[in-house]
């Protein structure tokens, strides 16, 4: 492969553990010419445009590099994961497990049906992907993207065949299935984080934080406002005078109502551009209502947990669940929660910066494969800003580098949500004294990339 004059030589000597497990030299010389198409300059990141911005003749080639179901890119994935390892991952980091949805036209492309999508704020024809995002301070670098397929496309398997579904992508699957899946993906390919995120999408499952806690996996998740809890004080006892099985000696109680008499703590996670990012929190022991059926749909108490609300400045309280140590601090609790938030900057730069969306073909294989590019670019840039990062800590003297820095792209938010979150200044975490607003285009390393394509 020819080389690229400065950031391109290094984007080379970068790819090269990817370009050893792709196998065939073809799919070794595009896989680089496909990373330049989603890295270089171009609001439209689909396969014509970036074919003729990389001056090819045409597209078909690159079409075939990336729709063809006849090569295996999960070596792909699985390095990706080793290098995402490398940039962030630390029993320290975030995994933040989320979705994301693309907005689609027509009814074709592999799993697109009217379905909430976030990019709109609506009910809207779109693909949704379970996203997984390993995170350290603000560093994000996306690890997994997988399609959910709703069950009218489930149901109708002559409609997935014509997408390239596989045949065991075939069944219905919660989303939550999907991303513990993922997870174990990761733990085989040997990722390194601590606590797992996820918001009321996720955590409403007692499935999926089940399957959490059976991993022996730390994790705060968002819950709905209704979940039943016990206090943590709760026995099973025999009913009085009836030989039956044992039930709680207390009924339930939603978890509204269980924080509403708690006392509410203001809590900063950390300074934004315009001041304190800051909320009010309280929280609770208690014991999950999600053990088998005992009557009247009541369940009996599960493991013993965290139970956090957060009350925003705008009056909206939310409410979560986390089995971190009996001992965690409440400050730690809340910057465990707003932790989640870095992965919206990470979907909004793979849509904005590197044309996630933007893949115009319909099947399954290309659509998954087009994201896995899409996140080998965004890692790639990642590596950009760090290694810049540790060139100014040395410039200034400043000592050994202590870990990745806050270096993702402040990417427009999303109106709804405040900004991510890093750990509390009180456990003196080395990254949150390091800066935040290095975008894509103002790293130099990065500049000199996207000008040599």
């Amino acid at each position: 492969m020819t080389s690229i004059p400065g950031g391109g030589a290094d984007l080379d000597r970068w790819l090269a553990p990817f370009l050893a497990v792709l196998g065939r030299k073809t799919r070794r010389t595009w896989a680089p010419l496909y990373l330049r198409g989603l890295l270089g300059p171009g609001d439209r990141k689909s396969l014509q445009p970036m074919a003729a911005r990389l001056g090819l003749g045409g597209h078909d080639q690159l079409q075939h590099f990336i729709a063809s179901p006849a090569w295996n890119d999960a070596p792909l994935w699985s390095v990706l994961a080793q290098q995402a390892d490398k940039l962030v991952g630390s029993p320290q980091a975030w995994l933040v497990i989320d979705d994301t949805a693309l907005p689609k036209k027509g009814t074709m492309s592999v799993g697109v049906l009217p379905q909430y999508c976030g990019q709109l704020g609506k009910k809207a024809n779109c693909q949704s992907l379970v996203s997984l995002t390993l995170a350290q301070g603000e560093v994000p670098v996306p690890v997994g993207l997988r399609l959910f397929l709703p069950k009218e496309w489930t149901d109708d398997p002559e409609r997935c065949a014509q997408a390239g579904v596989p045949d065991a992508a075939m069944t219905l699957r919660a989303k939550g299935e999907i991303a513990l899946d993922e997870l174990d993906r990761l733990a085989a390919a040997g990722v390194r984080f601590g606590t797992v995120l996820a918001d009321a999408g996720y955590g409403a499952s007692a499935a999926f934080r089940q399957g959490l806690q059976a991993r022996g996996l730390r994790w705060a998740v968002g819950i709905p406002r209704n979940q039943k809890v016990y206090s943590a004080a709760v026995q099973l006892v025999a009913p009085q005078g009836r030989a039956k099985k044992l039930v709680p000696n207390e009924e339930p109680a939603e978890a509204e109502k269980v924080l509403a008499a708690q006392a509410w703590r203001r809590i900063t996670w950390r300074q934004g551009t315009q001041g304190a990012l800051a909320a009010r929190f309280a929280a609770a022991r208690i014991r999950v209502g999600d053990g088998a059926v005992w009557g009247n749909n009541r369940h009996l108490p599960g493991d013993e947990a965290w139970l956090v609300g957060e009350w925003r400045s705008g009056g909206e309280r939310k409410y979560y669940l986390s089995n971190l140590p009996a001992d965690t601090p409440l400050r730690a609790l809340a910057a465990a929660i707003k932790g989640r938030w870095v992965c919206e900057q990470a979907h909004q730069q793979l849509k904005q910066e590197l044309g996630l969306g933007h893949f115009e073909g319909r099947s399954w294989t290309g659509l998954h494969r087009h994201a896995l590019m899409s996140c080998i670019a965004f890692a790639y840039l990642q590596h950009l800003r760090l290694a810049a990062h540790r060139r100014t800590r040395r410039g200034k003297n400043a000592g050994p580098d202590a870990g990745p820095a806050a270096l993702a792209e402040p990417a427009r938010r999303a109106a709804r949500h405040s900004r991510p979150a890093v750990r509390s200044s009180r456990h003196a975490d080395p990254m949150s004294a390091l800066p935040t607003q290095i975008s894509v285009t103002s790293s130099q390393n990065a500049q000199v990339v996207l000008e040599s394509f």
